[in-house]
């Protein structure tokens, strides 16, 4: 009984000492005032397993990660370390080296451990010459979970666990090392190179992941909270999303639709099917945009020229949306203006190296001219199926667009650029056979829908909404050549919902207002130059008509005339005669 007590008691001091020793750590760096200078190298942190601890490292510092009474059933450990922006360095020894530590917003390290032992520490830095606040968390793995990272050939680390993202506008591609199976401590790792078998690595399988945090937030607090809530193989899986499955043949490389302003956390979870056990890699994070550009930063998005742009857009959608059919030139010109700004601003940006400003401009005007050229041609010739067309184009395109938009967008078939652009056209040309067969009512569907995603495109310039990407996942596939890869994925929370709601309702709305106020009305409105060209034939054959007398003026100034001599008449003044 009394060596029971003695146990408990031994184990209560052991638990004791490990707190205490962490409260003092994290009260002498309280202390400690940010941006101080010299060596402060005797800073210790330590850490418990599955246990996030924010971390504070200043100029000049080195902070030593310390892990302790590590169960001998664990084979390897990692460290990972997570900021915002902020570059930090995790390294095997005190003095940074290649090969022996990573500089990275999220950045990981990886340490097989020998038989007996029961202690081990990593030591962070703040490279940039500025304090760095970031969470860390270390986790254990034992001798049966495959290894992250411990094939690698090709990034500076013997044991790479991390994942490296780079972005464009277009794309952000993600890439890491392969795993290696699981083995003890002290033993040797099996050989990477080995023929395909299932007592090799080949039998790897990884899992890739997405996360999304909240739409329009770029606060460090949501970002910490997220990757808290997703940095292991369990949470990860409850959390977030996969989007594929690698084997261990394909490359480890996975292209993604960037979204500017919207963070995303990327992980790869690594599974040995054999033996029923994973582990995961670094996750890894990125809003597409920088934090330090004082020009197109995370913070400056929204460009005052594409507010502007869309802002007009929008009334002239919302407009269209429940006037269109009525005002039929005013619908012809926005419809012309949205077709030829598309065409041309794909055309600019692939052939010159302008300003996003300029060629905005540029489209806009080209815009203008398309909408007059659209409306000119229905004014002169007065054919309303070739004007009819180029508007049902446009709605064949919206739902086309709307297809892709879905997850069917992300079927690996449509990831060759031969078979998307043949379905996509076919879904476009089956909406204009709609058109030629129901050509009112397709025109007034046509300005309810595009109408109203108008609008849509007008608030998504002030608030994020993912309902934009429907047309900008098909722009980017026409301005970049590689984005066949990406997947295109986007997240949908609350704001989405509430736009498609406002979308859905205006388009309703003004196709059914419009189809209930055009029911007795012609068709479509006749030319007024095939009207004026009538008039004329009219008046030369119809030698009783008053009108056979005088010059053959348009009908609105012959009127006025008239309107003017009986005023004249009235007021007894000579009226010349017209000749």
């Amino acid at each position: 009984m009394p060596s029971s007590w003695l146990t408990y008691i031994f184990v209560y001091v052991l638990v004791c000492d490990g707190v205490v020793a962490q409260l003092e750590n994290s009260t002498e760096r309280d202390k400690r005032p940010v941006g101080k200078t010299g060596d402060n190298s005797g800073d210790r942190v330590v850490f418990l397993f599955n246990t996030f601890q924010n971390v504070n490292v200043h100029e000049n510092e080195t902070v030593q990660a310390v892990v302790s009474r590590i169960p001998l059933d664990v084979a390897f450990i990692t460290l990972q370390f997570h900021t915002q922006h902020s570059n930090a360095t995790l390294s095997y020894t005190r003095m940074p080296g290649l090969g022996l530590s990573l500089t990275a917003v999220d950045s990981g390290l990886l340490s097989p451990l020998i038989p007996g032992q029961t202690k081990l520490s990593w030591f962070l830095l703040a490279p940039d010459g500025d304090s760095v606040a970031g969470t860390g968390v270390i986790l254990p793995y034992t001798s049966s979970d495959p290894v992250p990272g411990a094939c690698n050939l090709e990034f500076d680390l013997d044991i790479d666990p991390n994942i490296y993202l780079h972005y464009n506008l277009f794309e952000t591609t993600i890439r890491f090392a392969p795993a290696n199976i699981g083995y003890s401590r002290g033993s040797n790792p099996p050989a990477c190179d080995t023929e395909v078998g299932e007592n090799a690595r080949w039998r790897l399988r990884y899992d890739i992941y997405q996360y999304f945090l909240p739409e329009s937030d770029l606060s460090e607090q949501s970002l910490i909270i997220s990757i808290q809530s997703v940095a292991n193989v369990q949470t990860m899986r409850e959390h977030g999303k996969r989007l594929m499955t690698l084997s261990s043949s394909d490359k480890t490389e996975v292209v993604f639709s960037s979204i500017p302003g919207q963070g995303v956390i990327y992980s790869v979870i690594v599974r040995d099917p054999v033996l029923n056990t994973s582990s995961s890699y670094i996750p890894v994070h990125t809003y597409a945009c920088s934090f330090s550009s004082t020009l197109d930063g995370c913070d400056t998005l929204g460009k005052i020229s594409t507010r502007i742009f869309f802002t007009i857009a929008g009334l002239a959608g919302l407009f269209v949306c429940f006037f269109g059919h009525r005002f039929f030139k005013c619908e012809l010109f926005c419809m012309g203006f949205g077709f030829a700004a598309f065409l041309f601003f794909i055309l600019i940006t692939r052939t010159t190296k302008l300003d996003y400003d300029i060629r905005l401009t540029l489209t806009a005007v080209i815009g203008v001219v398309g909408g007059v050229i659209l409306v000119m041609s229905w004014w002169r010739f007065g054919s309303v199926m070739s004007c009819v067309v180029t508007v049902g184009l446009m709605l064949g395109f919206l739902i086309s667009s709307i297809v892709f938009f879905t997850p069917v967008g992300d079927i690996q078939v449509f990831r060759s650029n031969v078979v998307f652009w043949v379905t996509f056209s076919c879904i476009v040309v089956v909406v204009l056979l709609f058109f030629v067969r129901w050509p009112r009512e397709g025109n007034i569907t046509t300005c309810g829908v595009a109408g109203a995603y108008a609008v849509v495109l007008a608030v998504n310039a002030y608030i994020y909404t993912s309902l934009s990407y429907i047309t900008l996942n098909i722009l980017k596939r026409f301005l970049n050549d590689n984005f066949s890869k990406a997947f295109t994925d986007v997240p949908f929370q609350d704001i989405d919902f509430i736009m498609i709601t406002v979308w859905v309702v205006l388009g309703v709305s003004g196709i059914v207002l419009q189809l209930y106020r055009e029911r007795t009305r012609p068709f479509f409105p006749p030319s007024p130059y095939l009207m004026w060209l009538q008039e004329r034939e009219r008046r030369k054959t119809n030698v009783l008509d008053p009108s056979h007398h005088t010059s053959s003026l348009p009908s609105r100034l012959l009127a006025r005339a008239r309107q003017l001599t009986g005023r004249r008449e009235s007021a007894g003044e000579r009226t010349p005669l017209l000749l």
